[in-house]
């Protein structure tokens, strides 16, 4: 893994409108959600920031109190134009509001004002993801029920808008071009992760998280950033999520190899964020061990329909669909370093968790065949 068996991750508990302990362009990838502007549980979050948040919803001018508190998210924004390095990510998670204000409901477009400014500032819209967060509650159509005119559109999705800093990356030297290779994902995965609507992510359950933070929490499920991490960016790459809520971006970053940087203004989340750290090793190494499973059961079903597959993985020992991913390298964490707020991840550089004659075989232990 080369520079990336140690990783470094840091926690600031601040605002990220203020990055000046972050150096300019040394972020690799940005993957974050905000605050939502008009979702009534962070109407607080923004009037702490701007009080004309709370005196427009006082007048009941809900198209005033959206644009006070973009202007606030705005500021994070030119931030992370700022820290990105060209040919970097950023990867933002935001839902659009519907709210009814001054007896009028309407909806509030957050994706649309939030891509409209990060474009000014130079970024560039690749296709967006729509992440579509269906519920079957019998109640969830919105308006006069069967009478038209009245009834109004479930809002059932969210934006995973996708902006890049400049030209496409290039990988230069030897060593980003072996972290490269070792960071690849298989074919099959490419093909479920690439697609424009995820239906398969369920949203973040709320019943672990202390009362204090949990209604100031938008928790994304662990799924959301690992998958986006391991998209856009390399092994030993910079992630930053500049609103850290309750760490889920970090910890995906652990998981997949690479450092991260990550600030929260509410000081109330560090002993729930630091205690998800302290359980990191096994978590990941269950991600890792999962994915091997997934791509070997894939292996099997794909070798009855259509025969034995073109390549071998040179870590593994398993069929792979192409030659991209004969190089793939899922590095095991093997112990976590608490100081502070500074965490340091050490990653094992030999494969321990491997295929012999079929079967997954982990630290001595064999477990249930898997035999393609």
């Amino acid at each position: 893994m080369g520079n990336a068996v140690k990783t470094l991750h840091k926690v600031l508990f601040k605002n990220a409108q203020d990055m000046n302990d972050v150096p300019c362009e040394s972020v690799d990838l940005v993957v974050t959600s905000p605050p939502y502007p008009m979702i009534a549980m962070w109407d607080v979050v923004f009037a702490e920031q701007n009080p004309a948040v709370e005196e427009a919803l006082r007048r009941d001018d809900g198209c005033g109190a959206f644009e006070l508190m973009h202007r606030e998210l705005d500021k994070v924004w030119t931030q992370v134009y700022r820290v990105l390095k060209n040919g970097g990510f950023a990867c933002i998670n935001i839902g659009d509001a519907t709210r009814t204000v001054g007896g009028e409901f309407k909806l509030y477009p957050n994706h649309s004002r939030v891509l409209s400014y990060c474009l000014k500032l130079g970024f560039s819209a690749l296709p967006e993801i729509l992440w579509r967060k269906q519920t079957n509650a019998p109640n969830k159509f919105m308006g006069s029920g069967m009478l038209p005119a009245g009834a109004y559109v479930t809002l059932e999705h969210e934006f995973i808008l996708i902006l890049r800093k400049g030209k496409p990356r290039r990988f230069r030297d030897a060593d980003e071009q072996r972290r490269r290779r070792e960071s690849a994902f298989f074919w099959e995965e490419r093909n479920e992760w690439f697609s424009d609507v995820w239906e398969d992510l369920k949203g973040a359950k709320q019943n672990n998280i202390d009362k204090a933070i949990r209604d100031r929490s938008g928790a994304f499920p662990f799924e959301l950033p690992y998958r986006l991490i391991n998209m856009y960016s390399i092994k030993g790459d910079m992630v930053l999520d500049p609103f850290l809520g309750t760490g889920t971006t970090m910890v995906a970053a652990m998981a997949a190899g690479r450092n991260s940087i990550g600030f929260e203004a509410d000081p109330n989340f560090k002993r729930h964020i630091f205690h998800r750290f302290a359980g990191i090793v096994d978590f990941a190494n269950q991600q890792i061990e999962a994915r091997l499973r997934r791509h070997v059961a894939f292996v099997k079903e794909k070798t009855k329909t259509h025969g034995a597959l073109g390549y071998i993985n040179r870590h593994y020992g398993f069929p792979v669909m192409t030659q991209q991913e004969t190089e793939i390298f899922l590095n095991e964490l093997r112990r976590i370093e608490i100081d502070d707020a500074i965490v340091k991840v050490e990653y094992g550089e030999n494969v321990s968790i491997f295929f012999v004659k079929g079967d997954l075989e982990r630290k001595g232990k064999l477990l249930p065949p898997l035999s393609i």
